[in-house]
This record gives structure tokens, sequence and C-alpha cells, in this order.
């Protein structure tokens, strides 16, 4: 594949790293702090002894985490170009820091973290019960995210000269003023803003800043879940995925210009896109159990094989093409982690 057109700096994402702390676990564990499987949720005052627990409990590995840097991570990995992708985000001055650092830079991403010397670096639970992944995220250091960070002569650079923009849902609890710095950047230099909607928990308890950055947003990606709590804070009045990604992209946007991309993926379900009032559909790459390792990170992985052909100006066929090859490669896996060459063929 020819990579000619590829720069450093192409695709700018912003987002919380976090260091996954991973370990198979048992359902009464996730009964014990009420959580569901296959949930996403930021660690509340009845979660504060979960970390040690499972720490001193399970059997541990400690992955480097974050939703958007694992896109980018997953992008490199295709792309096989160092720096092409920048990534933001706030992290402690410790141990876990450096090892954020050093694996998401070994994977080939360039890292421009904002460092805080008082809260330590934000820490993500994934627990895994039977093919399933819920994850306890204890933001720390990457709640500490100051837009003056971005307003750094060296970082507003790299936002200044990017082509691409990626958010994730879950920076709305962070810094909704950095999103919308970026977000208008984006738009005045007509230039792709995409959006994750992360979780089911950012659709109902953030759907204001949502809908803040709604208007600048060019592409959202959100799976099936996701999608139904967005309807259902919208008061669409229908679970209807196909009618909900339509609904999406009709609502109002800034850059006329640029038709709104809505893409929501749905397990082994094919992959929803809605574009211009049309609906096209992408079967998945079904796996057996026996192959089927951990689904944490698939979304992110589905995200950053997407990303990594839509920065290079491929059809959107290939894109989602390859975003399924991605996610399909993460899940076979423990955790958002990669070996060997990428091998997707277009």
């Amino acid at each position: 594949m020819d990579k000619s057109n590829l720069r450093e700096n192409l695709l700018l994402g912003i987002g919380n790293p976090l260091l996954d702390i991973s370990a198979v676990v048992d359902k009464d564990f996730l009964d014990k702090y009420a959580m569901k499987e296959n949930d996403a949720i930021l660690a509340g005052e009845n979660h504060k002894h979960l970390f040690d627990e499972l720490t001193e409990k399970y059997q541990v590995s400690y992955l480097a985490g974050g939703s958007v840097q694992n896109s980018l991570r997953v992008a490199q990995w295709l792309l096989e170009k160092p720096k092409v992708t920048t990534f933001l985000g706030c992290v402690g001055e410790d141990r876990f820091s450096k090892i954020l650092n050093e694996k998401a830079t070994s994977d080939g991403v360039n890292v421009r973290y904002q460092y805080n010397d008082t809260e330590p670096t934000g820490t993500c639970a994934v627990l895994i019960t039977n093919h399933h992944r819920s994850l306890c995220a204890n933001l720390g250091s990457a709640n500490c995210f100051t837009i003056d960070h971005i307003r750094k002569p060296q970082n507003k650079h790299l936002i200044d000269t990017a082509q691409y923009y990626y958010v994730s849902g879950f920076f709305l609890t962070v810094s909704p003023p950095s999103q919308m710095e970026i977000a208008k950047v984006a738009l005045a230099n007509d230039r792709p803003f995409i959006m994750n909607l992360s979780a089911p928990f950012i659709c109902q308890m953030y759907i204001k800043e949502i809908m803040q950055g709604m208007p600048y947003v060019d592409m959202i990606f959100g799976n099936e879940t996701e999608a139904e709590s967005f309807a259902n804070a919208q008061n669409f009045e229908t679970k209807d995925l196909e009618e909900i990604a339509l609904r999406i992209c009709r609502l109002p946007k800034q850059n006329e210009n640029r038709p709104r991309i809505v893409i929501i993926t749905q397990g082994t379900e094919p992959v929803i896109l809605a574009k211009e009032g049309n609906i096209t559909k992408y079967p998945v790459t079904k796996l057996t159990q026996e192959k089927l390792v951990d689904t944490n990170g698939a979304g992110d992985a589905f995200a950053g094989g997407f990303l990594s052909q839509y920065i290079q100006g491929r059809e959107l066929d290939v894109c989602i093409k390859c975003g399924i090859w991605a996610a399909t490669q993460i899940i076979q896996r423990n955790g958002c982690t990669f070996e060997g060459r990428a091998t997707f063929e277009a």
C-alpha cells in the first residue's frame, strides 16, 4: 500500500490517557461493586477499594490505555510511519506515566502529555468475565487537563497544522472548552472533526456538552448501546439503530459543505454507516468462542483502523473494512495490544 502521502502530525487526538489494570474476575466481583457486564463507568465512592482488591486478589496485567490513545496506537500500527498521529492528554509525574509514554511512543504516537504534580496517572480497571469486559476508570490526573496546554506555542502549532482531529466523549468529563477550541480550528480550516460517543453514561450525563460540540462534528462513532442512550437523551422515541443514525446525521451542523457521517458498531451484527440520508451495512468477521479472548478495546481498535485509512483519503468502504479487521485482531488478544506487522489489505 502506498503511504507516500503520509506526514507527521496528520491526525491529532485528545483524550484521557489511562493505564489499564486488566484481570479475569468472577461475576461476584462485578456485583460487589454494582457493575454490569460490558459496562463503562467512572469510579465513585463505592469503588475506592476496587483497585486494591483487584491487584491483591487477582493476577493483573498493566497495559497502555485510554480510548483515544488506544485508537492512535492501532492507527500507527497500520500506518507504519512514526508520529503520523499526535496525542494530547494529562498524566501524573509517576512511574505509570513513564510506562504510558514508553508504550505509546514505541508504538509510534507523538505523545504530548501535560504533567500534573498533585494527582496520580489515571487508571482503568478492566474486568473480564466470560469474554465480556467492564471498565471502571479512576481518571486521576487525566481529569486535570487544562486549556492552557493546547495554547502552548508548540502544541498550538500542532493543532494548527494537523489535518484531522479526533476526540472521545470521555474527554467531555474533563475539558469541554479544550474540545471546543480544537473544533473551531477544524471548522475554520474545513478539516474533519471526529468524535466517539464512548459510553452510555456520557450520552446520559453529559448530553449538554455533547450537543454543544455536535454542530462541529463531521463524523461520529458509537456502538449500539451508546446510540440508544443518545437517542433516549434526545427524545428520538425510537430504538431503530438505522433511524437513530440518520437522525444524528440531520442534527444542526456548522460546516454544511461536509455531510455528517455516523457509524454505529453492534458487536457481531453489521456495522451501520449513515450518510446523506442513506444507510450502508457491513458484515463483521465472526470468531469462534475459542478465538475470542477479550472484547476490551474493540471499539478503540475499530476507530483506529478506520482512521488509519481515512487520513490517507481511502473510500469509506475501505475505512470500515479496516476498522472491522483491526477490531477482529484486537479481540483475539488481552487488552488493546498487537504484535508483528499489520497485514490488512484493502
